[in-house]
């Protein structure tokens, strides 16, 4: 019988990335989620003065340490709990994991870093307009586009978690 390390073929280990893979997951797709079915309505509802000075502030404040794990860290635990359980010849699940971890990492993370964030970035210059017809095409110009990418980014994260809990629903297969 071969010795085992702890680090490579603990099956707690890869109960505990497993389900930080999950929770990361769920966080991020939580997040994005409640832009779509709340945040987004709620500011296009508002004035468009008063949204343009919210989105800015909540982008302002995003970059935090209680965000960063979910928004980076996601998709490069799910490639580790991918290797882990690769190790632990649980196939179906590391390919579930590692196909989670590449989708979130381009449909999420990507994404956001080449669109939406540009997007906040150019917003955060903009000097809050005295005419209400400016805030409005401003806001008008920002909007759409913004939850478009946002849409885009949701379904990649839901198809992550979806992928997830398939992956932790396959850790028990018999091993090849």
């Amino acid at each position: 019988m071969k010795p085992q390390t702890y680090a490579t073929n603990s099956p707690i280990l890869l109960t505990s990335l497993a389900l930080i893979s999950l929770l990361l997951s769920g966080a991020i797709f939580g997040f994005f989620y409640a832009w779509i079915c709340s945040t987004m309505w709620g500011l296009d509802a508002a004035d468009p003065k008063v949204a343009i000075a919210a989105m800015q502030a909540m982008n302002g404040s995003v970059r935090n340490a209680v965000f960063a794990p979910a928004f980076f860290g996601t998709p490069f635990v799910l490639i580790l709990t991918a290797l882990i359980a690769k190790r632990h010849a649980r196939t179906r699940a590391a390919s579930a994991f590692l196909a989670a971890g590449v989708i979130y990492f381009f449909g999420g993370l990507i994404a956001t870093m080449m669109v939406n964030v540009p997007m906040n970035e150019a917003l955060a210059l903009v000097a809050s307009p005295d005419d209400p017809a400016t805030a409005a095409q401003i806001w008008a110009d920002y909007s759409p586009k913004w939850q478009v990418w946002n849409i885009a980014r949701t379904v990649a994260s839901g198809i992550s978690l979806m992928l997830t809990g398939y992956a932790l629903l396959t850790l028990r297969e018999a091993k090849i």
